[in-house]
């Protein structure tokens, strides 16, 4: 059976004793704010949220470094920083870095980790596809839909 989330976002550092259940519930399904007395509030989030953000911080970072570079076009310098776009053609290498900027734009705006991570995972996986081979066989398609008789 599971425990149901509550939505709230604040909690006293006493409800962590008393019911210690629903704030973690809460801080697994979204971070949650632990006020203090005696101290500055703490947050308390799952892990993976954490790492999420961490990950964000770290994209956030080489888009900085791309856009602070002079050299080239949009797509070149972030080839430069994410070396898996290479093994993408010119015109997806544009797409991939369009699409990602825009991502990430829109995880900052929102606060959502997952939109900016998962579509650098897409391409980042689309372009480990590509380097392995995988995509340049020919697709048999069929013309004909045959009915075929129930059993």
């Amino acid at each position: 059976m599971s425990t149901p989330t509550t939505s709230r976002t604040t909690f006293q550092s006493s409800e962590l004793s008393r019911s210690s259940a629903e704030v973690f519930a809460a801080a697994s399904d979204h971070p949650v704010r632990v006020t203090r007395r005696d101290g500055e509030a703490l947050v308390l989030m799952s892990e993976s949220a954490d790492l999420a953000r961490a990950s964000l911080l770290e994209l956030a970072a080489q888009l900085v470094a791309v856009s602070t570079s002079t050299e080239g076009t949009l797509a070149s310098k972030m080839s430069d920083r994410f070396p898996w776009m290479l093994a993408l053609s010119p015109a997806d290498q544009e797409a991939c870095a369009s699409q990602i900027l825009a991502a990430a734009r829109a995880s900052f705006a929102t606060n959502q980790p997952h939109l900016a991570i998962s579509e650098l995972t897409s391409w980042r996986e689309s372009a480990t596809a590509i380097a392995a081979g995988l995509g340049k066989e020919p697709v048999e398609w069929l013309d004909a839909v045959e009915n075929v008789e129930r059993p």
